[in-house]
């Protein structure tokens, strides 16, 4: 295969790659009944007066099945991130002991379990349609080739066959990710 068609196949692989980790970090945000880290990613907490995750003012531990434990560095930064927390979309109440804060997660209803996978589903569905795009925007790039006459239809032809192998693999990858996060939503 040529060097022109193996770089763009390479790349277009590199970016499917790096859908399918965005994906798996929006299923860590994704709070399922059980403690996980992850979900104060997006918790931003004034730290002298720059947004900063909690994660690098405070040690984050599960503690027990349900429980995270957030252990400040400096304790007058337990006031801020609890403030953080309660101003954020995680629905849940902290309660500290002047050292530690602990977050406790209930089990989830059948209801917002159903809810749950419905969302983990729709991730799935948009990282599907992202990697269909990636694959839409090399087979344009194989046709501007073959237009250019830079490679010979053949070359097109199997490039883009190449194309539709890497999609397959990526989009079955992206189903069983699906699947397994629904099973786990649906299991607590």
């Amino acid at each position: 295969m040529l060097d022109i068609l193996k770089e763009k196949l390479d790349a277009s692989e590199k970016n499917m790659k790096k859908i399918v980790e965005r994906l798996q970090k929006e299923y860590g945000s994704i709070r399922a009944g059980r403690a996980n880290p992850a979900v104060l990613d997006k918790i931003p907490v004034d730290y002298f007066g720059t947004p900063t995750p909690i994660n690098q003012v405070a040690a984050v531990s599960v503690s027990e099945g349900r429980m995270l434990l957030i252990a400040p560095w400096d304790p007058q930064m337990i006031k801020p991130i609890t403030k953080a927390i309660l101003a954020s979309e995680l629905g849940i109440t902290p309660t500290d002991d002047g050292k530690t804060i602990r977050l406790v997660f209930p089990q989830p209803t059948e209801d917002r379990r159903k809810e749950l996978a419905k969302t983990a589903k729709k991730y799935g569905d948009e990282a599907k349609v992202a990697i269909r795009n990636e694959r839409r925007d090399l087979m344009d790039k194989f046709k501007k080739l073959k237009k250019d006459s830079e490679i010979t239809e053949d070359d097109q032809k199997a490039a883009e066959k190449k194309a539709q192998t890497l999609t397959d693999r990526f989009t079955e990858e992206i189903d069983k990710i699906v699947s397994d996060k629904e099973k786990e939503i649906m299991s607590l």
